[in-house]
């Protein structure tokens, strides 16, 4: 007698063999986010370098030098315009289909548009094409920008294993000190070259130089696993189908937040572009002194940054935030004094006061805290989003500070006013963001899975018309 096989039935999930967990690699996600900001801010400190002491002779020739220096530090605000968008595109992308495939995009154009500038032409040679392209240069690096910074801080906190979230994720910003050492190591061999040889060739250098930085970057992120927060969306089909949608749907409150938060970084666009282009050109030091000064302070955040993360994880982020906020606040004046008394140690101890101590209090942290306030379904978007918008009047800010800058000793007031109030609004969006240190990562984001919930239990229960939910929250 034959039998007819009986049907497979599947085996209960409790009995089924579990499929192996992603693997979290946050040492070798950190060195990725490290060596990917060394670019983005190499390249940030050579444009605003340059844009202090050589695009206003190159670009913008005026028989008044405020006017080509005011017009230099605007090309320098120009990318903080792309920035947002950067942010939009590439954070939508980001979140649809993986931080990896994104983050390898952004850094080819942050390269290529630094490389680029590196072979323009100038006014005199091309007339006013010269600026033209100077601006499209920039705007091909701010739109790079926009997303670099969120889309490393997402992957690495994402590798990240709980209780040292803020310590591998401050190593994004660790980048910020080695691209600034790294420019200024390039730039003080270019600065002490003959005025001629420095504006004919040698202010290009630092420009071709990046692509060595670029090619190491892209093959370490090559070489790194896309994150096991975003694989385990994938297959629970979980990725949002509009982020930018919906974080401003159910988190628009931790945008604005983020927004604030982020016009601290005026502090860092003060004290790097304009106070370099007020210490030559104002206070009487040698450019080589003040880049000098400048490489070692911020240099030495190397160091600061992921203690303070580390701190962070331990006594929380925000208690952090406010202390750099309120000190910064308070020690710009000290270092504009400084430059006005003429002594250089006093603003070597002036500028390690104000950012390696306070204001890598901020910059180590900011990374994971940021990404910390968002849903894994929108946290690329939504970093991205805020970070972004605030980071605007950080890139105007040396140009707003050459407006403000009053003739006479103590024009420099005005300036560090300026700064002041943007430390006090940041510190005011710290203190009403969400703590985050402690809080496991799939917990992250808790008003955007609180509304999906909502939402489920609408649909379920037939309120609304049913369909595929963007998010599974169970």
């Amino acid at each position: 007698m034959t039998t007819t096989p009986s049907p497979q039935v599947p085996l209960p999930v409790s009995h089924q063999v579990p499929q192996q967990a992603p693997r979290k690699t946050p040492r070798k996600a950190a060195l990725a986010s490290f060596l990917g900001s060394t670019l983005e801010y190499y390249d940030f400190f050579i444009y605003g370098t340059a844009a202090a002491l050589v695009f206003p002779h190159l670009f913008f020739p005026s028989a008044d030098p405020a006017i080509g220096l005011i017009g230099a530090f605007a090309t320098f605000g120009v990318a903080y315009v792309a920035r947002p968008v950067g942010g939009l595109v590439m954070g939508h992308f980001g979140d649809k289909l993986g931080r990896k495939k994104i983050l390898l995009l952004t850094l080819g154009i942050m390269g290529l548009a630094s490389l680029g500038i590196g072979f323009l032409p100038t006014y005199e040679q091309l007339g006013v094409w010269a600026p033209i392209l100077l601006v499209a240069g920039r705007l091909a690096q701010g739109f790079s920008a926009g997303a670099e910074s969120a889309g490393a801080s997402t992957l690495t906190l994402e590798h990240s294993p709980e209780g040292r979230r803020g310590f591998f994720t401050s190593f994004v910003m660790t980048g910020y000190a080695s691209g600034m050492v790294l420019a200024t190591l390039v730039f003080i061999p270019v600065t002490s070259l003959p005025r001629e040889a420095m504006m004919s060739w040698g202010w290009r250098i630092p420009f071709w130089l990046s692509i060595v930085v670029l090619a190491i970057a892209y093959w370490v992120r090559t070489h790194l696993d896309e994150t096991p927060v975003f694989e385990e969306a994938q297959e629970r089909r979980q990725v949002a189908p509009m982020p930018i949608k919906e974080v401003l749907r159910f988190q628009a409150a931790d945008v604005l937040r983020v927004a604030g938060m982020s016009i601290m970084s005026v502090m860092q666009t003060i004290f790097t572009v304009f106070g370099l282009a007020y210490a030559t050109s104002g206070a009487g030091f040698d450019r080589a002194s003040i880049l000098t000064v400048n490489a070692v302070a911020i240099g030495l955040s190397m160091f600061a940054m992921p203690l303070a993360a580390r701190l962070s994880d331990q006594i929380g982020r925000r208690p952090l935030l406010l202390t750099a906020a309120i000190g910064c606040s308070v020690t710009i004046f000290l270092y504009f004094l400084a430059l006005s008394s003429g002594s250089i140690v006093l603003v070597f101890l002036a500028a390690f006061l104000n950012m390696t101590v306070l204001y890598s209090g901020f910059n180590g942290i900011w990374p994971a805290f940021f990404a910390e306030q968002f849903a894994a379904p929108v946290r690329y978007s939504g970093m991205a989003l805020g970070n972004q918008f605030g980071l605007v009047l950080a890139g105007f800010g040396p140009m707003i500070a050459g407006m403000l800058l009053a003739p006479g000793a103590w024009g420099w007031v005005p300036v560090a006013v300026f700064g002041a109030v943007c430390m006090l609004i940041a510190a005011g969006s710290a203190f009403w963001s969400r703590e985050t240190a402690t809080t496991p990562i799939g917990e992250l984001g808790g008003p955007y899975l609180a509304g999906i919930a909502r939402r489920r239990q609408a649909e379920a229960a037939g309120q609304t018309p049913l369909r595929q939910p963007s998010v599974d929250v169970r």
